[in-house]
Parts: structure tokens; sequence; C-alpha cells
């Protein structure tokens, strides 16, 4: 019988060979646990062992109530030089996360054109497979999968710094924008919007059409910059709104004495 941190060993390691042998990719959720538990013929509760083996050292990134997710993985030249320093940017002024949404623009806007040039079949069909997963009626999956099409459309550029930058970009900015992301796949118009943008953005990619797709990129972001905003906007007012004052009471009184 082998002894249970050797066992939480082996079992991290076959959680691992899982991940390789069905492609799983940064922001792709593994099965459910009873499912993963049986499918890799352990307990849960050794299970659970291995899957924090593996939260903690960074392979794997665990939601409460929302499953285990293959976690984004940085080269150490893109952590060193593009992460951490936006991190102490954004850590001191949070307003900097504008910047980067602005930087995503050209950046973006370079990945669709490269990607409409050099796209492989295999990155055509990736491309199109994030895109279904995007028609998701869950909004978290669907937020999830918007980010692997962006990302699926950086890797078909072939070009790493992009590439690396755009993962980096996404690492900082999940916890920010995650809430708004969902919220836009919450609302009927927004989400039928943003489909139509997507299939604009991988027609013109598909067909080789470099300009037609950094332009359909460029008015894909800009939509959901302002929606963002907008929510943001929004939430801002009516947080407002709940501290006005419930009545006239509340304010001081003239004295007519």
């Amino acid at each position: 019988m082998a002894m249970p941190g050797r066992l939480c060993d082996e079992i991290a390691c076959r959680i691992r060979t899982l991940i390789k042998e069905q492609r799983l990719e940064a922001g792709m959720r593994l099965p459910a646990e009873r499912q993963l538990a049986i499918q890799l013929g352990v307990s849960r509760n050794s299970l659970r062992e291995a899957l924090a083996k593996l939260v903690s050292e960074g392979l794997l990134l665990s939601r409460r109530g929302g499953g285990t997710f293959v976690r984004w993985q940085h080269e150490a030249w893109s952590e060193l030089n593009i992460i951490q320093p936006l991190k102490a940017l954004m850590a001191d002024d949070p307003d900097y996360g504008f910047d980067i949404l602005e930087a995503r623009h050209a950046i973006e806007a370079s990945t669709a054109w490269h990607a409409a040039m050099r796209a492989s079949r295999a990155d055509k069909e990736k491309i199109k497979l994030c895109f279904d997963a995007t028609l998701s009626d869950d909004p978290d999956l669907a937020s999830q999968a918007d980010v692997r099409l962006h990302l699926a459309i950086a890797e078909a550029s072939h070009n790493v710094v992009l590439l690396q930058t755009m993962r980096g970009f996404f690492d900082l900015l999940q916890s920010s924008v995650k809430q708004s992301r969902q919220r836009m796949y919450l609302v009927p118009p927004v989400f039928s919007k943003l489909t139509e943008q997507h299939q604009t953005v991988i027609e013109a990619i598909l067909s080789g059409n470099a300009d037609g797709a950094r332009r359909a990129m460029m008015a894909h972001l800009s939509f959901v910059h302002a929606t963002i905003k907008q929510f943001d906007e929004d939430r801002a007012r009516q947080a407002r709104i709940t501290r006005l004052p419930g009545d006239h009471d509340d304010f001081p009184r003239e004295n007519n004495s």
C-alpha cells in the first residue's frame, strides 16, 4: 500500500497526464470531482489532496462552487518583465488597469492581423471550438471561453512576444473584469452583439483578410470596453443612491425658537 504522501504525488502525476492527454489548456475546467475520482479510480479525499497540491504548485486554480481550472502558465521572462511591474503599478493605482485595456487595442489588432496571415488549419479549428464554447448558457463558462478565444487568436499569430503579453494582461485583469465579463453574457442584447462581433473577427481570420480582422477586433474591443465602463458607472451610481438620506428628517432643521 502506498504511503499517503506518495499516493498524493502519484494522483497529482496522473492528473498532469490527464491534462496533457485531453489537451486541457489555460482557463479550461477539469471534470467534476466525483467524475474525476471515478475516472482515476481513487477516493474523493485522496483526489482533493492531489488537487490541493497542484493548486499550491500553481498548475491549477480552484474556485469555491465553480470547479477547478487549468491556470495560466507564464514564461519566466514574461512574469518578471511584464506582469510584476504592472502588478506593482496597479497596486498603487487601480486606474492603471485602463492603460492595460487601451494597450490591448494595439496588441489584439496585431494578433488578429497576424492570425489572418499565419493561422494553420489546427489554429483555425481551435479558434472555432473556442467560439462555440462562448455560446454556453452558463455566463461563467461563456466568459472563460471568451478569454480562451482571444488567446487562441494570439496563439495563431505565431508571435511569442504578443502571446505572452496577452497572457500577462489577462492574468492581471482577470479579477477586475471577471464580473463585468459575466454580466455582459447575462444581458441578451449584449450577448448577441458579442457573438456577432466574434463571428466577424473569426470570418476575417479564416478567410485570410488581415485588414478586416484588425478592423473587426478594434470595433469589438471598443464595444467591450465601453460596455464595461458603463457597468462600472452604473454600479457607482447605484452605490451613491444607496448612500442618500432616506428622508428630510436626516437634515438639520432650522431653529425657529
